[in-house]
């Protein structure tokens, strides 16, 4: 589970994706174990989740770069792009608003298609979380 945004810019709409990440670790009582894994440049938590183990990765790039992190912890981890869920913000859906897309275009968002363009792919689950226009 990839939380794509701009790493250090806490607080703005486009890195809701961390702060989604940030939350689900609470969630999942491993807040306490991120870690800074230099092999994909990211941030890492391991979690576990009705008998599932969970990757969680937020980037330490720039939202246009994500995808190399995110590309790198697929290979570190043995993951497939059908493996992978990108939590990331959307323009077009209002304030607070959430879908779930499997697949498709980046529809303009400069993290997705980083994603879709290192990966080869763009079967990746998507949660997209509206942030509005401003």
């Amino acid at each position: 589970v990839a939380g794509l945004g701009n790493y250090g810019l806490w607080g703005t709409r486009h890195s809701v994706g961390m702060e989604v990440l940030d939350r689900l670790a609470l969630e999942l009582e491993v807040a306490k174990g991120w870690r800074m894994d230099k092999r994909c440049c990211a941030d890492v938590a391991l979690a576990i989740a009705d008998g599932l183990q969970l990757v969680l990765l937020k980037p330490r790039r720039f939202m246009n770069l994500n995808g190399l992190s995110i590309a790198s912890a697929a290979e570190i981890y043995k993951l497939g792009p059908e493996d992978i869920y990108l939590v990331h913000d959307d323009l077009d859906k209002a304030l607070g608003k959430m879908a779930i897309k499997l697949g498709g275009s980046a529809r303009g968002h400069k993290g997705v298609q980083s994603c879709i363009s290192a990966l080869h792919s763009n079967e990746m689950t998507r949660l997209r979380i509206g942030i509005g226009r401003p």
